[in-house]
């Protein structure tokens, strides 16, 4: 499993994402998308090439997105999990194979007006 690392606004993007969903939808339901955005992360560092993920070589070298309604079922709890999670994960694969996790975004907004830079990756 790789390595992964949080830039800040990655931190800042799920504090606020799960903030929106406890004030909208409760606590049940920030408790579940809690689980998947984790879910997520745990996929991607075990295979960030894996099927579903798709290469973003326009918003950098190495830049891939991965959305999460691919780790749905893998965040599944007794009875539930989130039927449409709107969120994708931003990141970039390093050349000893850790990940940067640059961003935690919507999926309707315009991904180049909110991607990092090349110095915000570090």
């Amino acid at each position: 499993m790789a390595q992964f690392r949080l830039t800040a606004a990655a931190q800042a993007d799920i504090v606020a994402i799960l903030a929106y969903t406890h004030d909208r939808f409760g606590e049940r339901a920030r408790l579940r998308y809690e689980k998947l955005i984790a879910a997520a992360l745990r996929d991607i560092a075990e295979d960030p090439a894996r099927p579903g993920s798709l290469d973003r070589s326009e918003l950098g070298a190495n830049a891939r997105s991965w959305h999460l309604r691919g780790s749905r079922e893998r965040a599944r709890n007794e009875t539930r999990s989130v039927k449409h999670p709107r969120h994708l994960i931003l990141f970039r694969i390093e050349g000893d194979g850790s990940l940067i996790i640059g961003r935690i975004l919507h999926d309707a907004m315009e991904l180049e007006r909110h991607m990092p830079t090349s110095s915000d990756w570090r």
